[in-house]
């Protein structure tokens, strides 16, 4: 049986948001556009798995092949992104440090992002474009100061991350690695969300990044340092976690900037990350234009 799977995207000219079925995406905007007029609203009023059942329902308003992926959930009020959080991934450092006893996090804007399909800019600034594959959690239900044993009751959605990189402008300042972070349509989100029902669901899952069908990450979430229940519950102790906020949640062992010598993403490339009971998120190189 097929996930539930429901996305942002455009088809002539417009925003929409709809249930993706295997022949097509059904229109869930036109029909449901009133009562949440984004997927930000469904995912806060807790309605994903219920709009997602009434689409099976339905035949689909567009072929797949019509439409624009966008980023799943539209103008998040925080990207919050972690790093160094698989064991290999801390070992590539080499620094003869054990795992960190805090995680690592830094913040997006969502402008670095771009949709499924879309293609990645290597920027004008620098050659140094890296993938990073993640599995990212959209938060469902707001809190602060939430426990770990109560963490997992405010995730809504799994969806997938490119956490694109430009490698040498990350060292740009002593401390802050923003500036690498954030290029325009550096990453990427998406296809789709896929509702959060069990810890099952995300116990255990297999997460791998393939570039030109070469893979070079591979993971499992059940080796995270920080585990999704602790990130939760610690980003929320500094800042109110609120419905659509999105946290992208580490990267495996295996970007381009750990080979010697350094496998940067060229335009042509195509990079896929897939996770296990979420999808594939698929993305194209080019250059920036001039």
């Amino acid at each position: 049986m097929t996930c539930a799977r429901l996305a942002t995207y455009s088809v002539g000219g417009r925003t929409r948001y709809g249930a993706v079925l295997d022949n097509g995406i059904v229109d869930l905007s036109a029909r449901h556009g009133k009562d949440y007029p984004t997927l930000r609203e469904a995912v806060a009023a807790g309605a994903l798995s219920k709009l997602a059942d009434q689409a099976a329902r339905q035949s689909p308003d567009h072929p797949l092949d019509a439409i624009t992926w966008l980023p799943p959930i539209p103008a998040p009020e925080k990207i919050i992104c972690i790093g160094v959080n698989y064991p290999d991934r801390n070992a590539e450092y080499k620094d003869g440090q054990e795992a960190p006893k805090y995680p690592s996090m830094f913040m997006r804007t969502p402008r670095s992002f771009v949709g499924h399909n879309t293609p990645l800019v290597r920027p004008r600034a620098s050659q140094q474009l890296d993938y990073e594959g993640e599995v990212v959690l959209v938060i469902g239900k707001a809190g602060r100061h939430i426990s770990e044993g109560a963490a997992l009751d405010h995730i809504a959605a799994l969806t997938l991350c490119n956490e694109g990189s430009i490698r040498d402008w990350l060292r740009h300042a002593k401390f802050n690695v923003t500036q690498g972070k954030n290029f325009d349509a550096s990453g990427s989100l998406g296809p789709w969300l896929v509702p959060y029902t069990s810890e099952n669901q995300i116990a255990d899952i297999r997460l791998t990044t393939r570039v030109n069908g070469e893979t070079r990450q591979d993971d499992r979430t059940s080796r995270l340092i920080f585990p999704f229940r602790y990130l939760i519950s610690y980003i929320s102790t500094f800042t109110t976690l609120v419905p659509g906020d999105i946290i992208v949640t580490g990267t495996p062992t295996g970007a381009g900037a750990r080979f010697d010598p350094p496998r940067y993403l060229k335009p042509g490339d195509v990079v896929e990350v897939e996770a296990e009971g979420i999808g594939l998120l698929r993305n194209g190189v080019i250059d920036e234009g001039l």
